[in-house]
């Protein structure tokens, strides 16, 4: 294994260390999981986000026309309803 060193903030430290002994298993090998998941995810891989996004264009329908241009005017009065 190579050593590195990396910065948390003090809320994911001590999240971090409670889940530690929580599970009775090494910070370290927490880290390792979980940088595996991340990963095994696909999440970082830019590729495997656009083809998400392009599978979901094209797949909706909307009676207003000027919907892709205000959104953000929909969704406000969506929200506030």
């Amino acid at each position: 294994m190579e050593r590195t060193q990396i910065q948390l903030t003090k809320e994911q430290l001590k999240k971090l260390k409670e889940l530690s002994l929580n599970r009775n298993e090494s910070m370290a090998s927490l880290i390792r999981n979980a940088i595996d998941q991340f990963l095994l995810s696909g999440k970082h891989d830019i590729s495997v986000l656009y083809r998400k996004a392009k599978s979901v264009v094209g797949k909706y329908k909307t009676t207003k026309p000027d919907i892709s241009v205000d959104h953000d005017r929909y969704l406000s009065e969506d929200f506030k309803s």
